[in-house]
């Protein structure tokens, strides 16, 4: 059966501009929303529901013994590649998981510290505005370093 030109372009017209559009609203109303549309359990866009940031998991001393030394060898081979001089594996490595057991935060970049500190201080008008009793800035400040466990 052969169409006409003008046939054809009102039957694109048609589909494109009636029926495409009640196909669209169709899904829309099986699926709920468009935000649903595309999700399930293999969708990668989202992250379920219900987990949050979870715990760090502790860390066997072994495994982490290996992999700083595994780390500390591809450092080397890269320092020897360059000329540079050779990397003292063995000291390195142990004065890294030294650090890592003592538990104790690494030094915090002092820009880190500045704006944790406006931070605290901001906080604190905002409490005056509220009536309640400023912050000690100082210790407000090492108690968030503090808390972000030692990032920095």
């Amino acid at each position: 059966m052969a169409l006409s030109v003008g046939a054809k372009a009102a039957a694109v017209l048609i589909f494109t501009g009636v029926v495409a559009p009640l196909i669209g609203w169709g899904i829309k109303r099986v699926a709920g929303s468009w935000n649903s549309y595309g999700g399930g359990p293999f969708a990668i866009l989202k992250e379920p529901h219900g987990r949050g940031a979870a715990a760090a998991q502790p860390v066997d001393p072994a495994i982490q013994a290996a992999e700083v030394r595994q780390l500390l060898e591809a450092k080397d081979a890269r320092r020897r590649r360059r000329g540079e001089p050779a990397l003292d594996v063995e000291a390195e490595s142990a004065r890294l998981l030294a650090a890592a057991a003592e538990g104790t935060p690494a030094r915090h970049d002092e820009e880190l510290r500045i704006e944790v500190r406006q931070l605290v201080i901001a906080r604190n008008e905002r409490r005056r505005r509220a009536g309640l009793e400023p912050l000690d800035v100082a210790a407000e400040t090492e108690r968030q370093l503090a808390e972000l466990g030692g990032a920095g």
